[in-house]
């Protein structure tokens, strides 16, 4: 194809279509231009001010020429790219920005953007620079150039605002921009934080509904499963806390007066009987939730968005998980929502609720909301969505917001998360995953809110890996450890199930961050005291000497003596207060003092009553919040909150609690540092390197160029079929020499006969030579095929620690670091660590030193001290070419020979297949399968 042919479907890049969240929390899609476009750029351009139109073409022009519409719709999507954003107006899609290249020579192009008059100030210029300059990358354009009137300055603002090093000088009234497009840090966190932005301000329009609309059946004849869902949508007491009506369209007055009988409804409600007397009351709202079978949600959505609806809650079923109709139906929704500005809370959605917000509202199928309170939760199950919050109840634990996504085809738990980040009502969060669609970002999004508020995360099964039918999830070929890991790295505490979620939250809602490990224990005998004891001893917490045994729990009975001893020893950072009861029950008065004391203290205190679960009335007491009013009990309402010492069944559920709490506590504590970035890395010569080279095992020789443009240098090989060609090779290398068999299979296996070491002369090197090939015979086949192969000469590295350093391009984690010592502890035991990119200093010092093998590099049992630095700025600089270049399927470091100086990659293997990042240069929403 020529630069001057019109693409065609065959060369239509598809995969850089995205929708993408605005700056104000609107969305649009991103797609190639089409020759089909010429219509809607004809629009686009005649519905420019004339003063942004001789911004983009240095003069006016009313209408574009024949010829200017063919040139910048019909582009090869080579050397002439153009991408192009829309929206829906009208029940139409029409061009709200354009960004397009052509390039000047093999890596530089010139790039021009022109956004709608009525888009201006959203982001979506610095949007559309973000996706074309992904573009340009792929087509190997490494530099931008841009010609900009002085006069423009929020073009010029987009280019010095994006983070790229970038020059911008006025010569003859025009400034001529110099762009360049290789990511920088400050790039990558400019537009993390910008995508932060925007989809946080998404999520809080979400969350801040003034009116919401019910939408039953349209037709005459609803299913029983329409009718199901809008009863039950109505019965939940859905709408806004206040005097807002519930407002619903759809069903006949008659089945809304047989909900309200059934299930005793207010006759507070406003009822459309159609679109067309929606439309005509003039009102708008900010949120409908859809009871309406699968073929009906798509024709909706635009008549929707006409009446304000930015959000969308489905509640029915039927779509990606039912086949391929199915998903079809679902991209047809999504494409039509973010077409024209809404989220989509489902399918298969339980909704969402907020007793923070203002007003309160609730958008869900929840009869009734749990008390108000700082724990912010999501699922993606609904049937997961009734048991959290049948937990919540039971439990007392308040609750500020809550969203079950379903089958998450757009609003995943990424949204929640940034939503989070910028919640102050929320203090902690709990989420409840089936699946990671984009775990990358997932973790850039954990490590981050890790730093302002505990998360608690409980995965579908231990392994993380249980995909339901619906979710949109690429397979994975990562071990199972590796999603513990990522978790730990980012600093979300995992939990084994829904009960231990609310243990662990329930602590951080009510109670403070203790500051150490040291644990005293009040218990009502001696073999409470000692399960604790023995619980929290394994869990890691020390305890101390104030373990103190009070049989009756009487206040008279040495009660309070006990209390002020635990709390005012400095011997205690936690409180462990334990009691069953022999005879009767607890005594009010003493969980009253228990609370009393642990507010007074500021002591983290936990309990283990029988028969008190979660935030007790027993242990809860009203706290003044003003100054030296901690102690005062006896305030009034105003200016008092209650303070509670969370109970939990067993002493065992609250060590395993406070496990989890003190490990978060020592996550924080730690110096996390930067992602680890080295100077003279030429990324360049990599590109250049793999982008013509085929799918498949690298040769040595340029395997050996890409390690060492990333500074990692190979020990030189030599390959020998021949004694005489050995003996050539180990003159050039020198003395003493290895000797390898090319065999994946046995060049690392001593054992087998494919390695012979520490070779002194040509003498013992034709001998070895000669027997390798009689060993190699026994397992290769033929005596001619084992030579045929030949064997791998090597000088002999110096002696130390053999390690393995790996990384694997995964199509769920992309690039995923493995670091463990050779041998069976790698190959046998699985006693490896995983880490995903970007890694920072922290996080690779702790995959090196979380293996169970690594005392052998710090002096085990007399062993030289081995540079544990030399091998971790190696791990670091495998983690950056690894990121980097997504076409790198596979690279083996084996064996990496750690000395006590320097660390000698002795073997490597490197495998280039196809990459496809879902976490790439550019902000793009979730897919919808």
């Amino acid at each position: 194809m020529s630069a001057n042919d019109p693409v065609d479907e065959t060369s239509y890049p598809a995969h850089w279509e995205a929708d993408v969240v605005l700056r104000d929390g609107t969305t649009t899609h991103v797609r190639p231009i089409r020759p089909t476009d010429r219509d809607a750029l004809q629009n686009f351009h005649m519905g420019q001010s004339e003063r942004s139109t001789y911004m983009r073409f240095f003069a006016a022009m009313e209408r574009l020429s024949e010829s200017d519409l063919t040139r910048f719709t019909q582009v090869d999507m080579v050397d002439r790219v153009a991408v192009v954003a829309t929206t829906m107006r009208d029940g139409a899609e029409a061009i709200i920005g354009v960004a397009r290249f052509d390039r000047l020579e093999h890596d530089e192009a010139e790039v021009a953007f022109n956004i709608s008059d009525s888009a201006q100030g959203r982001g979506l210029g610095s949007v559309l620079l973000e996706h074309i300059a992904a573009a340009a990358r792929e087509r190997g354009i490494r530099r931008f150039f841009a010609d900009v009137l002085p006069q423009n300055g929020r073009m010029l603002s987009v280019f010095r605002e994006a983070g790229y090093r970038q020059v911008q000088h006025e010569e003859d009234g025009i400034v001529e921009v110099t762009v360049d497009l290789d990511p920088t840090e400050h790039s990558l966190r400019v537009m993390a934080e910008r995508e932060h932005r925007a989809e946080s301000v998404s999520m809080r329009r979400l969350f801040s509904p003034q009116r919401i609309l019910v939408v039953a059946s349209l037709t005459d004849e609803p299913t029983p499963e329409e009718l199901r869902l809008a009863k039950g949508a109505l019965a939940s007491g859905i709408g806004v806390k206040g005097d807002e009506p519930v407002y619903v369209l759809g069903m006949s007055p008659v089945q809304i007066r047989d909900a309200q009988e059934r299930h005793g409804l207010h006759d507070n409600f406003v009822h459309f009987a159609s679109l067309e007397q929606l439309l005509d009351s003039g009102l708008t709202f900010d949120i409908a939730i859809l009871a309406v079978s699968d073929t009906a949600v798509a024709p909706l959505l635009s008549e929707l968005s006409e009446i304000g609806v930015h959000g969308v809650v489905l509640l029915a079923s039927g779509f990606a998980e039912t086949g391929q109709h199915g998903l079809a139906l679902q991209r047809e929704a999504i494409r039509i929502a973010h077409s024209s500005g809404i989220r989509i809370i489902g399918p298969a959605s339980y909704g969402l609720f907020s007793n923070a917000a203002q007003p309160p509202f609730n958008a869900s199928l929840a009869p009734t909301r749990p008390e108000s309170g700082t724990i912010g939760l999501f699922t993606q199950s609904t049937a997961i969505a009734v048991a959290l919050l049948s937990i919540a109840n039971r439990r007392r634990l308040g609750i500020s917001n809550f969203l079950a996504a379903g089958n998450r085809a757009d609003v995943s738990g990424n949204d929640m998360m940034q939503f989070w980040l910028t919640d102050n009502e929320s203090t902690s969060v709990g989420l409840y995953l089936e699946s990671i669609g984009n775990p990358r970002k997932f973790s850039r999004i954990a490590r981050r809110l890790s730093r302002r508020k505990p998360i608690v995360v409980v995965t579908a099964g231990k392994s993380g890996y249980v995909v339901p039918r619906g979710h949109a999830v690429s397979p994975t070929e990562a071990p199972k450890k590796t999603l513990e890991q990522m978790l730990k790295q980012s600093g979300v505490i995992r939990a084994r199930n829904m009960h231990e979620m609310a243990d662990v939250l329930q602590f951080f809602a009510y109670q403070p961050i203790p500051q150490g490990r040291r644990l005293g224990i009040l218990a009502s005998s001696e073999a409470l005291a000692a399960i604790a004891a023995e619980a929290a001893q394994s869990a890691g917490l020390t305890v101390t000497d104030q373990v103190h045994v009070v049989r009756s729990m009487d206040i008279e009975n040495n009660l309070q003596g006990a209390l002020e001893s635990l709390y005012s020893s400095g011997q205690c950072d936690i409180a462990l207060i334990a009691h069953v009861p022999t005879l009767g029950e607890f005594p009010i008065e003493a969980a009253t003092q228990v609370a009393l004391a642990a507010a007074q203290s500021q002591i983290p205190t936990v309990a283990s009553v029988l028969g008190l679960h979660g935030i007790a009335p027993e242990l809860t007491i009203p706290i003044s919040d003003e100054p030296g009013g901690s102690n005062d009990t006896t305030t009034s309402s105003r200016g008092t909150r209650a303070f509670s010492v969370p109970a939990y069944s067993t002493p065992e559920d609250a060590v395993r609690a406070l496990e989890h709490v003190t490990g978060y506590v020592a996550w924080l504590e730690e110096d996390h540092g930067s992602v680890v970035y080295f100077d003279g890395i030429d990324k360049h010569r990599v590109e250049d390197l793999l982008k013509d080279a085929p799918n498949g095992l690298l040769n040595q020789e340029d395997t050996a160029t890409v390690l060492a443009a990333y500074g990692i240098k190979l020990w030189p090989v030599g390959r020998a079929h021949t004694p005489e060609e050995a003996c050539a090779l180990a003159e050039q290398f020198g003395y003493p020499i290895a000797l390898k068999s090319t065999a994946a299979a046995l060049r690392h296996r001593y054992d087998l006969g494919g390695v012979r070491l520490n070779i002194a002369s040509s003498e013992e090197l034709v001998q070895d030579f000669d027997e390798m090939v009689n060993d190699l015979e026994r397992h290769l086949g033929s005596r001619e095929y084992v030579i045929s192969q030949g064997f791998d000469i090597q000088a002999m590295a110096p002696s130390g620690v053999p390690c393995v350093v790996r990384s694997q391009e995964d199509p769920l984690y992309g690039p995923v670091i493995a670091f463990g010592l050779s041998g069976d502890a790698f190959d046998l035991l699985d006693d490896v660590a995983y880490g995903i990119p970007p890694l920072t200093a922290t996080d690779i010092s702790q995959m090196v030193r979380s293996v169970k093998a690594s005392p052998k590099l710090f002096g085990y049992k007399g062993l030289p001290l081995a540079d544990v630095a030399s091998l971790e700025e190696l791990i670091a600089r495998v983690s950056l070419l690894s990121d980097n270049h997504p076409r790198i399927r596979e690279l083996e470091l084996y064996p990496v020979i750690v000395a006590d100086s320097g660390a000698a990659v002795v073997s490597a293997r490197l495998t280039l297949g196809e990459g496809q990042r879902k976490d790439g240069l550019r902000r793009a929403m979730t897919s919808a399968n």
